[in-house]
């Protein structure tokens, strides 16, 4: 079965957790991860993106940026993004400059589930 794989543009561990916070609270416009500042608020997920994402009819997995290039190191695409998983193969779904011109979290959800329609 497909899987959508949501990827920040951000590295994993609790030290790029913090930064990434403190870098929210003192300078959020120049946050380098979109994905992110749709997805969560300062220090949590947001809620009706949790809803949303339990809602999908395909699984998905969220990685961050250093975890995915590791999984997937021949895939060389700017980040934030999302992605489809196959057995077989990955694909582009959402790339990182659609995401940069999000408005907002309605947007975001609406791309995904016109993205995913055609998808099984």
């Amino acid at each position: 079965m497909p899987t959508l794989i949501f990827v920040y543009n951000a590295d994993s561990g609790l030290f790029n957790t913090l930064a990434d916070i403190g870098h929210k609270l003192v300078s959020p416009e120049t946050y380098r991860c979109d994905l992110c500042m749709l997805t969560h608020g300062v220090f949590k997920e947001r809620e009706q993106w949790r809803a949303f994402v339990e809602s999908l009819p395909l699984p998905c997995r969220f990685l961050h940026r250093d975890e995915f290039r590791r999984e997937f190191p021949q895939v060389d695409a700017a980040l934030p993004a999302v992605f489809v998983s196959k057995p077989d193969r990955i694909s582009l779904c959402l790339p990182s400059q659609q995401l940069a011109r999000c408005t907002g979290l309605d947007e975001l959800t609406g791309w995904i589930h016109d993205a995913i329609k055609d998808i099984r």
